[in-house]
């Protein structure tokens, strides 16, 4: 039988997962999480054959997340479980080492298909995102985290490091670092050019 994780900060969508899948006959839940932290000290315990992991969670990005959790397990099979019906997030996100991407409304049925489809190693994706990812297959897009967005922005707005530290309650190594991923992800030489390219880019 096929094991599952949940990885997710809504109690009510973890326990209903939880519920269903065990009532599937296809799978079991092996561990229930409601932030990164806790989904890592998981992982390290026992890794599953597949991870449903929700994109917004309070200490992190399960996007970000996928990249890190890949590396360290290789062997495990991501599915974002999400709301987000965007084009840049689910690029982003296969690109970051998911294998499967599925809308919380989304049939039972098709949620049980992913996690069958990547326990074998191959990509599902639910005919929403099949069809949204196959009309924009050429656009080449950039995505950017919650936190980087803000720390974007409060740039464009003439703040210093130490200034949007203190916005966003955040200590300024972790502001530096996002700093330095904004100016690879948009390709930008300097300040003035990072900004003007987010405008450019309506990320800002």
């Amino acid at each position: 039988m096929i094991t599952v994780q949940i990885a997710d900060d809504h109690k009510m969508v973890v326990e209903s997962l939880s519920r269903m899948i065990s009532e599937s006959g296809i799978a079991r839940v092996t561990g229930k999480y409601y932030d990164l932290n806790s989904c890592r000290k998981g992982l390290a315990k026992e890794t599953p054959d597949v991870l449903l992991l929700d994109i917004e969670l309070p200490d992190g990005d399960g996007v970000d997340f996928c990249a890190e959790a890949k590396k360290n397990y290789p062997q495990l099979k991501i599915i974002i479980l999400t709301s987000y019906k965007e084009f840049n997030i689910a690029r982003h996100a296969l690109y970051n080492g998911a294998l499967g991407y599925v809308l919380k409304n989304a049939d039972p049925e098709e949620i049980f298909a992913g996690i069958e489809t990547v326990s074998r190693g191959k990509q599902f994706l639910c005919e929403e995102i099949d069809l949204l990812l196959k009309e924009r297959k050429d656009t080449k897009a950039i995505w950017l985290t919650n936190r980087e967005k803000e720390i974007l922005k409060h740039t464009a707005d003439g703040r210093t490091v130490k200034e949007t530290a203190d916005l966003i309650f955040r200590d300024v190594e972790t502001v530096k670092t996002c700093r330095k991923n904004l100016f690879l992800k948009l390709e930008a030489k300097n300040m003035a050019e990072l900004v003007k390219k987010g405008y450019e880019m309506k990320l800002i």
